[in-house]
């Protein structure tokens, strides 16, 4: 099963997402902002990180810096914004402009390959 990051200060936002793709059989986390979103991926391994821009704290620029500069700079990140002037897309691998039909964000999902489980388990040990 593939496993997705959901990184929104909008919690309509993220359980609307959460539900849509666990309907599709993804297994969904979720984070308020891009501190947690961090932590949690530095706990955990994800095929997707999804994150909105503009947040509290650490916004979604940030995050993807973060991503880009650790040892899995490579896992794909889409970035969702309603003002695209605060987004540096140049680090995403998708950009989606809220609003977005959620099937555009579904079908962009899974145009990304999920990480293999013995890759999974390498990055385990590695960690």
């Amino acid at each position: 099963m593939s496993s997705v990051l959901v990184i929104d200060d909008e919690e309509g936002i993220t359980e609307v997402i959460q539900e849509a793709l666990s309907l599709y059989g993804y297994d969904v986390q979720t984070a308020c902002d891009g501190n947690e979103g961090i932590q949690k991926f530095k706990d955990q391994l994800f095929d997707v990180v999804i994150t909105d821009i503009m947040m509290p704290n650490t916004d979604g620029n940030s995050v993807v810096r973060y991503i880009r500069d650790s040892s899995r700079r490579t896992t794909p990140i889409i970035g969702m914004s309603g003002t695209p002037l605060l987004l540096n897309d140049s680090d995403f691998d998708k950009v989606l402009f809220k609003p977005f039909p959620l099937q555009s964000l579904i079908n962009t999902v899974r145009t990304f390959p999920p990480v293999a489980d013995f890759e999974k388990v390498r990055l385990r040990a590695c960690a």
